[in-house]
């Protein structure tokens, strides 16, 4: 008898294993960052369209517990919005990053009406926008979203200054908005580079890669040209490559200020 308890157990959870989960209606158990969450089949979801400021920074010796300005507030957010309820997951074109992450937007369930997670997050300041195409699919809704929060100066954009593009270097990792003119650009045909100084090596510089131009042409604009003279302020986060350097994935990244 206990035998044969014990091969329907093996067989109900085998055949559970088996059904692909129910994306329409699962539990987030835990929040990894403010915009990481974990579901309860174990898979990791990455919040689409948005980027909350890093817990962790990346040294030669690996990652280490360094919390960016607001990390720890994003990260608190999300938690008392997301972790332990009901969501319902929404995909775009493509549903899982190069991590192997989950890529999705994140609806918490809410008595008879839904939490748009994303969106919240632009809303209340602690995320900035971060398109990435194909998956585009909520991104004026995000736009008018962080407009919104940058003119209350909600969350980052009240805890943050606008630097210059040679004060740049001194933000690796972090989120900030650079406000600066791009004295030249450079079309490679993989990437369109917009140099904020002489030295592009060394200076700061806005990247738009091809996965993206089209995006700028659908606007009527030709980035290497447009840009090129103008004073310009450009919101993501900092990497170093051949000096600082912001990716930006569509006009909507990029506000002409002159």
């Amino acid at each position: 008898m206990k035998v044969k308890k014990f091969l329907l157990f093996l067989f109900l959870f085998f055949l559970s294993c088996s059904q692909p989960p129910d994306y329409s209606h699962i539990k987030i158990i835990k929040v990894i960052d403010g915009d990481t969450l974990v579901l309860e089949d174990r898979s990791h979801l990455r919040l689409i369209g948005i980027d909350t400021p890093e817990l962790r920074k990346k040294t030669f010796k690996g990652f280490v517990y360094e919390p960016a300005p607001l990390a720890e507030e994003a990260k608190e957010f999300t938690r008392k919005l997301a972790e332990g309820k009901y969501a319902r997951i929404e995909f775009d074109v493509d549903k899982r990053d190069k991590y192997g992450r989950l890529l999705g937007y994140c609806f918490i369930k809410e008595k008879e009406k839904e939490l748009f997670l994303n969106k919240r997050l632009l809303e209340e300041g602690f995320s900035v926008l971060y398109t990435y195409p194909p998956n585009v699919k909520y991104i004026e809704e995000f736009v008018k979203a962080q407009r919104e929060a940058r003119q209350s100066k909600k969350g980052l954009w009240g805890a943050y200054q606008v630097i210059k593009p040679e004060e740049a270097k001194n933000f690796i990792g972090q989120i900030r908005t650079i406000r600066g003119r791009v004295l030249s650009t450079y079309n490679s045909g993989k990437a369109i580079f917009l140099n904020f100084g002489k030295d592009y090596k060394k200076d700061f510089t806005a990247v738009i890669f091809r996965n993206s131009f089209n995006y700028f042409y659908q606007k009527g604009i030709t980035p290497e040209v447009f840009y090129r003279g103008k004073v310009v302020e450009v919101t993501g986060r900092i990497r170093e490559y051949n000096g600082p350097e912001i990716i930006v994935n569509s006009p909507l990244e990029i506000e002409v200020i002159e």
